[in-house]
């Protein structure tokens, strides 16, 4: 009788750590597809803030006249690039949110001036930012997706047992600017 109680006992802890194991490591692997997701933004992010200077200066060139219009685009993208070196999901966002007004104004003034609306390298700009949103948007939605996971996770049993021991917790959804 002894026997089949220690052995029940044995098979029973056994179980237990073979699932805080399992746990762990489920949500270990989704908090790193968060870092991860999270990364792919700041990747575009940056790409789509390193065509601003080009934009700038082309715009520059053809509505000197619009020089606190430039200001505020290179202010709000300086904030961005700050932003995506932070931890901050909601510093990201807004800031992403103030580049995307400043460029949408600049891209205005580019387009109201016939000699930059003409321009090759003006429309490539163009084109390579509207690339670049698209690739952003399918990085959002693919961190926001791997959040719902990772927090389903961690709010549900027996994974919210687990969660703290693994020294992992609910992440913050990134806002869409607009």
């Amino acid at each position: 009788m002894v026997t089949a109680v220690l052995v029940l006992v044995l098979v029973l802890l056994s179980l237990v750590l073979v699932g805080f194991v399992v746990g762990y490591n489920k949500i270990r692997s989704a908090d790193v597809r968060v870092a991860e997701a999270l990364a792919g933004i700041d990747v575009e992010l940056t790409r789509r803030a390193s065509l601003i200077p080009s934009l700038v200066h082309t715009v520059e060139t053809f509505a000197a006249h619009e020089r606190t219009l430039l200001e505020r685009v290179v202010t709000a993208q300086n904030a961005l690039t700050s932003a995506t070196g932070g931890t901050s999901v909601a510093q990201r966002s807004a800031a992403e949110r103030d580049l995307d007004d400043a460029v949408g104004r600049l891209l205005a003034a580019g387009r109201a001036q016939p000699q930059s609306a003409a321009s090759e390298n003006f429309l490539n700009l163009q084109e390579n930012l509207a690339d670049t949103e698209k690739t952003l948007a399918f990085a959002r939605q693919y961190y926001n997706d791997a959040v719902a996971t990772l927090n389903r996770l961690v709010g549900t049993i027996p994974w919210l047992l687990v969660a703290p021991l693994a020294g992992v917790g609910e992440r913050e959804y990134y806002q869409m600017p607009g």
